[in-house]
This record gives structure tokens, sequence and C-alpha cells, in this order.
């Protein structure tokens, strides 16, 4: 439950809200510089909260503002001087002086973090151009007043002047006439003044009006809070719950998760195992056919048996006439070779006929010689 204090801050703070007007909005995670390391960012809010920029035109002011529930974890007016830095693709900050701090933004996309930088930079410009403003006018203000002064003692100068009465006159009529003018812009600044006072108290009331309804729905929140608490501890229980549900529902995908793994297994060794059915029935087919043609190739056997009995047969026939022809040629050769002696005989007595005759002639040669 808010104490005191945060609640007054709240209350200041929206019904400074109320009076400003919202220029810019976004939804961000909200981080603050850890006080104590100045290094470390701790988070101001657990999730991503709307952040905006205000406008004051009573002041002329600009902040940004972020509130998360009841708590107000950004409240930074925006000076000339404060500058917005891009730490990273998604995530910027800026340093505020008078709050202390350092305050860290991470964004969901490039183009949020990107859009926040430039209007701080227009909020920015805009905050510097209302403080040359502010500063022209009190310079302004300023001598204004200095030139107050210095004409007061001058148109106090004639009435301690000495002189005539013409003197007098002349001098006084034209301070008479300045101060008339003064009279009537000062009547109708207070007559301005008093419309503004009025106009205000008309703004105050409404924004007490609305304070006490703040207040009242403070306290309304505030007693709702134990609600709360309770709709949390439920929430929190159920949330243990569905965690352990789904605890079991992961270990029962992982399960079937395993269980397609196996079937995917499966799947392929059935394919596999079809394709050898599919290659076995084909065989079994090329058998068939085979078993088909056994019969005629049992008749074509038969056939080349018979065939072949009469070939051997035949066979038997020739190596019978084989032997036999071997035996004549045996008979043949061994009368040749009985020839061959009886013509190297008669071979020989040829011979000795032959030179038989051959001495006869030369007998007979010589017996012719002779006679």
């Amino acid at each position: 439950m808010p104490s005191a204090t945060q609640r007054s801050l709240i209350v200041d703070l929206l019904n400074n809200m109320y009076r400003e007007q919202p220029i810019f909005t976004t939804r961000a995670h909200v981080f603050q510089i850890d006080p104590t390391t100045k290094k470390n960012w701790v988070p101001a809010s657990k999730q991503a909260v709307t952040v905006s920029y205000f406008y004051d035109s009573t002041r002329n002011s600009y902040r940004v503002i972020s509130v998360d529930g009841s708590k107000v974890i950004i409240n930074s007016t925006i000076t000339p001087n404060m500058t917005f830095t891009k730490t990273s693709q998604k995530f910027g900050q800026w340093a505020d002086s008078r709050a202390n701090t350092v305050f860290g933004l991470g964004f969901a996309s490039e183009q949020q973090l990107a859009k926040f930088a430039e209007k701080f930079q227009e909020v920015k410009e805009a905050a510097k151009l209302a403080r040359e403003k502010s500063q022209e006018k009190i310079e302004s203000s300023s001598n204004h007043s200095q030139e107050s002064g210095r004409e007061t003692p001058s148109s106090a100068q004639p009435s301690s002047i000495n002189g005539t009465d013409d003197e007098k006159i002349s001098h006084v009529g034209p301070v008479d006439t300045q101060l008339k003018s003064e009279n009537d812009r000062l009547k109708t600044v207070i007559e301005q003044g008093n419309t503004n006072a009025k106009k205000w108290e008309t703004e105050l009331q409404t924004l007490r009006d609305s304070n006490a309804r703040l207040v009242d729905a403070l306290q309304e929140s505030a007693a709702n809070v134990e609600t709360w608490k309770k709709q949390l501890a439920a929430c929190k229980e159920e949330n243990g719950q569905l965690r352990d549900r789904i605890t079991e529902l992961e270990a029962q995908c992982n399960e079937a998760n395993r269980e397609k793994e196996r079937t995917a297994q499966l799947t392929v060794k059935v394919k596999e195992l079809q394709s050898e059915l599919q290659e076995k029935e084909q065989e079994l087919e090329n058998l068939r056919a085979q078993a088909e043609i056994i019969p005629k190739l049992m008749e074509e056997c038969e056939t080349l048996t018979q065939k072949l009995q009469a070939a051997e047969k035949k066979n038997q026939d020739l190596e019978h006439r084989i032997d036999t022809l071997e035996a004549d040629i045996e008979d043949s050769h061994h009368k040749q070779g009985h020839l061959k002696v009886e013509l190297k005989k008669f071979m020989d007595i040829l011979d000795g006929k032959i030179d038989e005759l051959h001495e006869f002639r030369q007998g007979l040669s010589k017996l012719g010689t002779d006679n």
C-alpha cells in the first residue's frame, strides 16, 4: 500500500498531468542506474510500460512521465543541456541532474527508439526556445523597470524646481498625462489579473474536484490491494500448477517425439522390407515361369538322351571300325615293309643285272673295236 508521501506525489503528478497535454506516447522497459555502483542498470518496471512526453502550457515546459500502476518511475523535466544517447540498436539513456539519476529505456524495435530520440531532440529544442523567450521577457521587464525608475525622478523633478507658476504648469501637464496613462495601464493589468484569477480559481476548483476523485480512486485501489494480493496468490498457485502441467506435457511431448522417431524408423524399415518383398515376389514369378518351362526341358532332355545314346552306339560302331581299320593299316604297313624288303632285293638284283649288262656292253664295244 503506498505511503502518504507517495500518494501526495502521485496526486501532484496526476494534477500536473491533468493540466499538461501528452504530445507523444510509446511503450518501453524502464531502467535506472544503480546509485551505488553507477554502472549497473536496475529495472524500474517488470514489463513494458507507457512512456509519454507532456507539455505544460502554463509553465512552457516539457516532461517525460511514466507510471507503473501506483508507482511513478519517470518524472524528468527536459532541459536544453540534456542529451539522449543511443547505446545499442534498441536501448537509449539520458541523465537527469535534478533527479540525480540516469534513465534507460529498452524498446521492442529500432523504429520506436528512433522516434523517441527524434521527439527528445524536438522537445529539447523547444525547451531551449522557451528558455530563451523567458530570458528575453525577464530582460525586457528588467529594462522596463530600469526605464521607469529613471523616468520617475525626471517626472518628479518639475515639482522640486523653484520657478514661476507658468514653468510649474508647463512641467506638471505632461506628468499628469503620463500618470494617467500609467494608471490606465495598471487598471487594465489589474482587470486582466482579476479575470485570470477567476479563471485560475475555476481551474483550481476543477483540479480540487479531480484531486478528490483521484483520492477516492486511490483509497479504493488501496482497499482493493488485499483482494489483488489474494488474486495474485491464487494466480501464483495456478501458475505453479500450470508449470507442473507444462512439465508433464513437455515430458509427454518428448515421449511422443521419441515415439515419432521410432515410428519413422519403423516406417523406413517397413519400406525396405516391402521393397525386398517385391524383389522376392519378382524372383518367385521368374521361378514360376521357369517351372513352366521345365517339362519342355525334360522332354527335350529325354530326346537329347536318346540321341546321345544313339550317338554313343554309333560311336562304338565307329570305334570298332576304327580298330578294324587300324588293324588293316598295320597289316598294310607290315605288307608294305615286306614289299620294301622285296623291292630292295629286286633293286639289288636289278642293279647287279645292270652292271652285268654294262660289262657285257663294254665287252661288245671292245670286240667291235678289235674287229
